[in-house]
């Protein structure tokens, strides 16, 4: 198991085991149990996977452990654009949680993808996305002027 958190490139291992995946959303969530922070990393990478398309998604999941890439790559993308606040409640509504519940889960399991993902990546996830999407990743939101 290797410690470094730098981001593989694609097609090369990723630089995380999931089981180190699952602890640093454990502790970033504060979760009692592996087991309460898998639920959330099933949640919201389902729920990534539904939302990235393209190159992003292939490069994602090559950065990310087999595991979590199995989960984001198993999920059909939908066509419908959703804003950052939409896809935590289309969670809540998927998980039966409450909103405040969802966004703490999104924030937790979106801060590791963040990394993991590395800054460059990142960026064109979040060019992808609909506004609202960047605090979710842990990243101010910039707003351009119009």
């Amino acid at each position: 198991m290797q410690h470094s958190q730098a981001p593989a490139a694609p097609g090369t291992t990723p630089a995380l085991s999931y089981d180190r995946m699952l602890e640093q959303v454990r502790r970033n969530g504060a979760y009692a149990t592996r087991e309460r922070a898998e639920h959330a990393v099933t949640a919201v990478l389902s729920a990534l996977g539904r939302r990235l398309t393209g190159e992003e998604r292939v490069e994602l999941a090559a950065r990310l452990p087999r595991e979590a890439a199995e989960i984001l790559a198993a999920q059909i993308p939908q066509n419908t654009p959703m804003t950052g606040w939409a896809f935590v409640k289309d969670i809540a509504d998927r998980t039966g949680a409450g909103l405040a519940i969802t966004r703490w889960d999104v924030g937790s399991v979106l801060t590791v993808v963040a990394r993991l993902a590395g800054p460059a990546l990142l960026d064109r996830i979040l060019t992808q996305l609909r506004p609202g999407y960047a605090l979710l990743f842990g990243r101010a939101e910039l707003l351009q002027a119009a």
